[in-house]
């Protein structure tokens, strides 16, 4: 499954998965847990998402540039 001859493309979306879990799960959380706050507290979550969702896009596009070099096709061995 892993081979260790096999060169990395360079992409890295931790960043991305990151952002996009604080995004989708911790925020929404914590306003189900602060929700006395009223408004305030839904704006700012909406606000923190928002952002949370825009670094999570600029992330992946940043990383998901792959460096790996084109695959040539490989010749049948003759017989």
């Amino acid at each position: 499954m892993f081979d260790s001859s096999q060169k990395s493309t360079g992409t890295g979306y931790t960043t991305t998965v990151a952002f996009l879990i604080v995004a989708v799960i911790f925020i929404p959380a914590a306003l189900m847990f602060f929700d006395n706050f009223g408004r305030i507290a839904v704006v700012l979550a909406a606000v923190c998402s928002v952002l949370c969702l825009g670094m999570a896009w600029r992330s992946w596009k940043t990383s998901s540039q792959l460096s790996i070099p084109s695959i040539e096709a490989q010749e049948a061995p003759s017989k």
